[in-house]
């Protein structure tokens, strides 16, 4: 995977995580020409980007590519983050991917007076016809600054959390209480630590429901393909942690972690919460009880005969740190010696310096088909719909992008001389045999 980059080929993919390796499966498929490059290793954000304990948010027989299972694990089973790192790693290995490994995308420009690209990397410049971004969802860490070091010392994101031993001594403030930092604030809990959880507006899906997990849900209900909403999008709270659970932050505040709002700008040494916490987990609780009332309603639609859960419709009580919640802390009495700030990632794509992006910075796009002709963009959350930033989801988007590849290619060829070969608007019957299985 480190030999020499030649100096030109069809088509380069810049990333060598599922979309990456997504995209080289259908490519090959396709007979296209191309390489994959990753400055990196394959999957290196699965085995060095996450934290000891991660697991997949999905159970094995969903979050996968169609046609290979995860070997090791049962279906219902959640894939560790190593596992899943092999995993990748042994996909590309099976479809013989043209990986190089330890290259690192300095730039995309379109060449000058000829069809394509330039690639320029650390260790030499490729011509291309077509560029797959595939960099993914998660580049760059995402922390507001609203809290000084002055004032709580060690602060990291969860990009960088790794295990509680890692933290100095004391309590710690996780600000977000999506699926990372719920899982994270449960770890550090259940490692003695004295915990405040931050939690902001979010979905509160049941990891499983009537013996189905939430997964299946989405997908008979069609949840999966709902395109991007117009508001804007918030965080998921589930876990496949401790063999897959409910997010339910009831339970957290009687394990004694402490739930508070909204984190503000410090001020006057201390720390500053938001009003919204009850709110905020109102709005959970109802996500949560309108997806059960869907699938009860889907299967008196259908006759499902799946066992009933009325006990899943019942909420305890608001704990006493919701209806009286803390609004500002001196974490110098309160101990809290330590941040892990829990507030996602932004997109980089500076590195490609082409005419493809809307007047705030976003890709723009349609399925992942750039405005630009010849560049694609992989991975992204909503890139066609909801399911798209997910493993069997970007699968499905770069079926979609390497056929449009596929299709100018063709049209690149034509010319009145030669045979002509009317472009394809769907698979070949082989992929969709493979795909099916």
């Amino acid at each position: 995977m480190t030999a020499s980059l030649p100096e030109s080929t069809e088509v380069v993919v810049v990333g060598a995580g599922q979309s990456g390796l997504a995209a080289s499966a259908h490519l090959t498929r396709q007979g296209i020409p191309h390489l994959v490059l990753e400055k990196a290793d394959v999957a290196d954000r699965w085995r060095h980007g996450r934290w000891d304990s991660l697991v997949a948010n999905g159970p094995a027989w969903h979050d996968r590519f169609p046609d290979m299972e995860i070997p090791g694990v049962g279906p219902d089973e959640f894939a560790t983050k190593d596992q899943m790192a092999d995993y990748f790693a042994v996909f590309a290995r099976r479809i013989d991917s043209p990986v190089r490994t330890g290259v690192e995308v300095r730039s995309v420009t379109r060449r000058d007076g000829a069809p394509g690209f330039l690639v320029k990397t650390d260790r030499g410049t490729i011509a291309a016809g077509s560029v797959i971004a595939a960099t993914g969802p998660f580049q760059v860490p995402v922390a507001p600054g609203i809290i000084g070091e002055d004032l709580v010392p060690h602060q990291i994101h969860s990009a960088d959390y790794r295990n509680p031993e890692q933290l100095p001594e004391g309590g710690v403030l996780v600000v977000g209480a999506g699926s990372s930092g719920a899982q994270i604030a449960e770890e550090l809990r259940a490692n003695g630590r004295r915990v405040h959880l931050s939690v902001g507006p979010h979905d509160r899906p049941p990891r499983s429901y009537r013996g189905r997990d939430f997964v299946w849900w989405l997908g008979v209900l069609g949840k999966w393909d709902a395109t991007a909403p117009d508001s804007e999008h918030v965080t998921i709270a589930v876990s496949g942690a401790r063999g897959g659970h409910t997010v339910e932050f009831r339970e957290l505040a009687d394990a004694g972690i402490t739930l508070v709002g909204r984190t503000e700008p410090a001020a006057d040494g201390r720390l500053r919460f938001a009003g919204d916490l009850e709110r905020n987990i109102a709005a959970g609780d109802a996500n949560l009880l309108g997806l059960l009332a869907e699938a009860d309603a889907y299967c008196a639609a259908n006759g499902l005969d799946l066992p009933e859960e009325p006990g899943a419709h019942l909420l305890g009580p608001m704990p006493a740190c919701v209806t009286d919640p803390v609004r500002t802390l001196d974490p110098r009495a309160a101990g809290i010696t330590s941040i892990i700030w829990a507030t996602g990632y932004r997109q980089d794509f500076s590195w490609l310096q082409v005419d493809a992006f809307d007047e705030t910075g976003r890709p723009a796009h349609e399925r992942g088909v750039s405005t630009e002709p010849g560049i694609y963009f992989l991975g992204l959350p909503w890139l066609s719909r909801r399911g798209s930033s997910f493993i069997w989801g970007t699968w499905h988007d770069a079926m979609h992008v390497v056929d449009h590849i596929e299709t100018r290619r063709r049209y690149a060829r034509y010319s009145p001389d030669l045979p002509a070969s009317p472009p394809r608007s769907k698979p070949a019957p082989r992929l969709l045999e493979e795909i099916a299985r």
